[in-house]
């Protein structure tokens, strides 16, 4: 077993603190979230000689031998490695790697919680797209799978992309990937309820960075009729001259409409609005939009549009809060995506991977089916096995098991 996560409590820490405000979020990250346990005693130096020298000499010449059995006496098949460079960290933007790690540290212990995956913090001091590509490959051996998070796109195109190239365990980009996976799974459930299919569908997101650029592609590929993408300047279309190459490539496969212009004006008879970019909608485009349609505005802590104007007008409302219903959340994915991922050895994530991960999602709902529950509780303890045992599956089928 790899080391478990612990929640310590350091008293040793208060002594040099600086003052801070009365706030529990404060309170519960005072000395980390978590830390390294060992699995396995030290007790006497008969433990210790098994621990370490000599015994451990055994294991590691065994494994000089065959490389393969690393995963078999190692933490390796079962630790991830979550890499930031802190230039994209939730709402609050560029704030460097060591500002970055309670984040970091804040999905470790969710990969732990929700999927029983280890994970280590890793923030690194450069927003070099070669040094950290660089630094990633060096530090591989180590891990089973790298989880890239909070790096600001377009880099994190390139840097996941030239990973995966370069890596033979799995490499997922969480912002792009787990946003895009829940979507569909909470997509697909809510055409269900209002007997539509995927094909049917025409949808409008608000953003062109990294988890609008991955949802308009992994909606395409599960079959989505159309979906147009905006950025700050209007629709990404074919016709304008400012793209950068991610956008060029977005602008061949998006908008077969050949819509121009801005959002709101997209939106008239869309069914389906995405927002992962902040702002606001304004409700006269929301009302332009085609009968029954779904609003997922999943930016935090103000969703594009609120869930009290969009339930005027829409069947399906989802937000990414906890505090309304259907809450559009990264960890109903990411834990069960790399659990199946590791279970079966998998060198990487491929699409059908995903979205079998998205149809697990959706199928845990089944006939609970209604318009404030189309997608499932992060608590709910379906969800990580049915992901997990869904993603292992894809993954012999496309023959990238390694077990």
């Amino acid at each position: 077993m790899a080391a478990e996560i612990v929640n310590p409590r350091s008293d040793s820490s208060t002594e040099s603190a600086p003052e801070e405000p009365f706030d529990p979020a404060f309170a519960l990250h005072r000395g980390g979230k978590m830390a390294i346990v060992a699995t396995v005693p030290v007790r006497n130096k008969d433990d210790l000689s098994l621990a370490y020298t000599p015994g451990v000499a055994k294991v590691c010449s065994a494994i000089a031998e065959q490389p393969e059995l690393v995963h078999d006496y190692t933490w390796k098949s079962q630790v991830v490695a979550v890499v930031t460079d802190g230039t994209a960290v939730l709402g609050l933007g560029d704030i460097g790697p060591e500002a970055s790690l309670p984040v970091m540290e804040g999905k470790a212990i969710l990969f732990k919680q929700f999927g029983g995956v280890d994970a280590v913090p890793i923030a690194l001091d450069t927003k070099d797209t070669d040094e950290i590509i660089e630094t990633v490959v060096r530090l591989a051996p180590s891990f089973g799978g790298v989880n890239l998070e909070d790096i600001s796109a377009p880099r994190c195109f390139e840097i996941e992309r030239r990973l995966q190239e370069r890596l033979d365990i799995p490499v997922f980009h969480d912002d792009q990937h787990g946003t895009a996976v829940v979507t569909l799974a909470a997509l697909r459930n809510a055409a269900k309820l209002t007997g539509q299919g995927l094909g049917e569908l025409r949808a409008v997101i608000s953003g062109a960075g990294a988890a609008g650029v991955a949802i308009a592609k992994f909606l395409l590929e599960a079959g989505l009729g159309d979906v147009a993408v905006a950025d700050r300047k209007g629709i990404v279309s074919k016709d304008r001259d400012d793209l950068n190459p991610v956008k060029r490539e977005l602008a061949e496969i998006t908008n077969r409409a050949g819509l121009t212009g801005t959002l709101e004006s997209a939106l008239a008879g869309a069914n389906v609005f995405i927002g992962v970019s902040g702002g606001t909608i304004r409700e006269e485009a929301v009302a332009s939009m085609a009968p029954g349609a779904f609003v997922f505005a999943m930016a935090n802590p103000t969703p594009e549009v609120h869930p009290d104007i969009a339930h005027k007008y829409a069947a399906v409302v989802a937000t990414g809060r906890s505090d309304f219903p259907n809450q559009i959340n990264n960890v109903l994915a990411f834990p069960g995506i790399f659990a199946g991922a590791l279970q079966v050895r998998a060198s990487r994530i491929t699409e059908g991977m995903k979205i079998a991960a998205a149809n697990a999602l959706a199928d845990v709902v089944g006939d609970e089916l209604s318009a404030d529950y189309v997608i499932p509780s992060p608590f709910d303890e379906r969800v990580a096995p049915a992901v997990t045992a869904a993603v292992a599956a894809a993954a012999r089928a496309e023959g990238v098991a390694r077990r």
